[in-house]
């Protein structure tokens, strides 16, 4: 397990970084945490020619409130989601994520910056801010742009960052009133990639319908799936169990997993199907609904 030969670049800037990538073009690849591109090199499922690591580059640290939304910084870890008490107060959802994220060890490495950039639809963060409609912040010499979500992701592992571009910032929208979500996982073991995830986001009127729903699919597609269907089919319904019921099956029909030593493809979409429906249930939960 020992990757094809790189050259190692740690610049301690944003500046000097930006300037790297623009020299190096595409034979350069960003690291953050590491902790899902470098077990990929060791594996030589993949190789790069230049890393060039932004974990010294002050400034990207950080979990806070501003404008109307949760902004995080690209090189937040893992485990700084978990411990952090605005998210676990309003943002629960990104706590359900974060701490089923491999181990703790991994948690204290891994990015929350870097979960994204990588691209893999087994990732769990994608599905989670899918759901969430977040928007990512990208970073090169000309300046920053605002990619949302559903643009962001492309393919596995192919996702809308150009080679001279640095994933800055992660923004999602601070919830309205009677809001909630939640996350749920299937994996073999702890710390394993899942079988099936689901991400939920709602909103309920005073009236007790949903005016607003998000679905993310883990691991569901070459990139994570976002149950448009399924969610349009639930806005302007009370959340009754047959209505419940409908939502994770339109959820899951949209799912296109690949089989493999975890399960075949109706056993994930099953799974699919399963979680859907706890993690809307947990969602409707934490509106506060009577």
């Amino acid at each position: 397990m020992i990757p094809a030969p790189f050259d190692y670049h740690a610049p301690s800037s944003m500046a000097d970084a930006l300037a790297l990538l623009n020299e190096l073009g595409g034979s350069a690849k960003v690291l953050s945490g590491g902790q899902s591109l470098l077990p990929l090199l060791k594996l030589r499922l993949g190789s790069v020619e230049h890393l060039v690591d932004i974990g010294r580059i002050p400034g990207l640290e950080y979990i806070h409130e501003s404008d109307g939304t949760l902004r995080i910084g690209a090189a937040t870890r893992e485990s700084a989601l978990e411990r952090s008490k605005v998210v676990r107060t309003k943002y629960p959802i990104l706590f359900d994520t974060a701490r089923v994220i491999a181990d703790p060890l991994v948690r204290n490495r891994a990015t929350v910056g870097g979960n994204l950039a990588h691209g893999d639809p087994a990732n769990d963060h994608p599905a989670t801010m899918v759901a969430l409609g977040a928007e990512v912040i990208v970073t090169s010499s000309k300046g920053q742009r605002s990619v949302p979500i559903d643009e962001f992701f492309q393919d596995i592992f192919t996702t809308a960052l150009e080679p001279n571009e640095i994933l800055t910032e992660i923004r999602v929208p601070m919830p309205t009133p009677r809001s909630g979500g939640a996350y749920f996982k299937l994996e073999r073991k702890v710390g394993d990639y899942a079988a099936a995830g689901a991400a939920v986001t709602v909103t309920v009127g005073e009236s007790g319908e949903v005016e607003h729903a998000g679905i993310g699919l883990t691991n569901a597609g070459p990139v994570p799936v976002r149950g448009v269907e399924a969610s349009a089919y639930l806005v302007g319904k009370r959340p009754t169990d047959e209505v419940i019921a409908e939502t994770a099956r339109l959820a899951a029909e949209v799912a296109t997993p690949s089989a493999d030593h975890r399960g075949s493809v109706e056993y994930k979409k099953s799974m699919a199907r399963v979680l859907v429906g706890r993690a809307l249930r947990k969602a409707l939960e934490r509106t506060g609904r009577k």
